[in-house]
């Protein structure tokens, strides 16, 4: 069974049995569902507009078409951005006033998967009540479709990228002089998706010259794992010492997660790209205006809340997931957020993961630093995390494992929103169920990987007895 239903939207593998794979009729449900919600919250429009967009997956263009004509069919209109990143849809929305938005990404999901994420009027994954609200209408598939004379349109939009750069570049920490003068060579792996169309757009709006592309063509036959983890990213690190470039950049096939190879060849970390950012943004920011807040989920490096502190402001921790991290940064006026798999959230521009943001602003904190990509690495705090699994039999009860995992350590400092979190001066555990499989998911922090895999094995032996 490859069909995942949740309040953000619908990801499944391409064809198959209807139910099990995501098919025609699933979408017809699902599409309408999201059409219905839409038009029943903005009554008052004849026809609400919803922009829609999608990466270069090999599905894509038909299934594009076909979600064009269901919503046209439930009386929408749509906005057709074409092949866009996942924040070019959602600044889009704002852009033009929209009532909703749908993107047609998997993510970082292998090549046969694609997906349709669903955004509110604010151009925002749905809240919580809006999906459950949504899942309750799809299963029903009780719709009034439109008559003929009630049909929607579909409308052309050929500037949405080119209006998202112009917004990143207007914004006041973006110091795109300075990266002109430094004269960057960079290499950009585009994962064979929309990413090697608009990375290469952000860089030249930058004033970059000295680009080199690979896996270029948007084809979506993905040259490797397209989640862009160190063990996936030989080749572009091959390719930058190769080259004598000053960096690389990668990105996920629909460009909200963002991950650098400095310029001898290693990761900088993905963790440590919404690191570097915060680091830049904090620093610069009047205090007389903004306060220093930043935000990120339970499950990312410890290094952001030690880089905040350092720079005078105050961290906040949420639940995993974007839609948590957004809503736990407008709860605090948080000026910088994300998650630690290179996610970059900056609501002076909009609140969504967006790598081209975090390009920009990286390449700003680098110039600003003088130093190169492994030279900023190293003012940082130095941590290593392990990331682990362990399988249950789906009759064993994961929450109450849970609660006695949090029993057994109740005199460290506990966090329950998400999972449960513990927390030692020198390192920390999380463990989170899963949501589509009967695995607790084990994230471990410490100064040093040995310290790091001791905790995650130490709560292991737990959950073991």
């Amino acid at each position: 069974m490859a069909l995942i239903k949740s309040i953000s939207g619908i990801r499944g593998t391409i064809g198959g049995k209807a139910g099990d794979n995501l098919t025609p009729t699933d979408l017809v449900d699902f599409i309408s569902a999201f059409a219905k919600q839409r038009r029943d919250k903005f009554s008052e429009l004849k026809s609400p507009t919803i922009v829609l967009g999608r990466d270069g997956r090999a599905s894509g263009p038909a299934l594009h078409d076909f979600v064009s004509a269901l919503l046209r069919f439930n009386g929408l209109t749509v906005l057709d951005v074409g092949l866009a990143t996942t924040p070019t849809v959602e600044m889009s929305v704002i852009s033009e006033k929209a009532q909703g938005g749908i993107i047609l990404s998997a993510s970082h999901n292998p090549k046969q998967w694609n997906a349709l994420k669903l955004l509110d009027e604010n151009g925002e994954f749905m809240s919580a009540a809006d999906g459950q609200e949504l899942l309750a209408l799809a299963a029903s598939s009780d719709f009034t479709f439109a008559k003929v004379d009630e049909l929607g349109k579909h409308l052309i939009v050929s500037d949405a990228l080119e209006s998202h750069i112009e917004a990143i570049l207007k914004l006041k920490l973006v110091d795109q002089a300075a990266i002109a003068k430094r004269d960057f060579k960079i290499i950009v792996d585009g994962i064979n998706s929309v990413g090697a169309l608009a990375v290469p757009a952000m860089l030249r709006a930058l004033g970059v010259t000295k680009i080199e592309i690979i896996n270029a063509e948007i084809n979506g036959e993905f040259a490797h794992n397209p989640e862009p983890l160190d063990e996936h990213l030989s080749e572009i690190k091959r390719q930058v010492i190769e080259s004598r470039a000053d960096l690389g950049i990668v990105v996920d096939p629909d460009v909200d997660r963002l991950a650098f190879i400095d310029e001898k060849g290693e990761m900088f970390g993905e963790e440590y790209t919404l690191v570097a950012v915060a680091d830049y943004v904090l620093r610069e920011y009047c205090p007389c205006f903004h306060q220093k807040i930043s935000v990120s989920n339970l499950s990312s490096s410890r290094a952001l809340k030690d880089i905040t502190e350092k720079r005078g402001g105050g961290y906040y921790a949420a639940a995993v997931g974007e839609v948590n991290v957004v809503s736990r940064m407008k709860e605090t006026g948080a000026v910088i957020g994300g998650e630690g798999n290179g996610g970059i959230i900056y609501p002076e521009l909009h609140y969504g993961r967006d790598a081209l943001v975090g390009i920009a602003l990286f390449l700003s904190a680098l110039v600003d630093s003088g130093l190169t990509v492994s030279e900023l690495k190293q003012q940082y705090p130095r941590y290593r995390m392990v990331k682990d699994k362990i399988e249950l039999s789906t009759d064993i009860d994961i929450k109450e494992i849970l609660e006695k995992v949090k029993a057994n350590y109740k005199h460290e400092t506990i966090t329950d929103i998400d999972g449960v979190k513990i927390d030692w001066p020198d390192s920390w555990v999380h463990l989170r169920a899963s949501n589509t499989e009967p695995i607790i998911r084990i994230y471990a922090e410490a100064a040093d990987l040995k310290t790091a895999q001791a905790r995650a094995d130490d709560i292991k032996g737990v959950i073991g007895k």
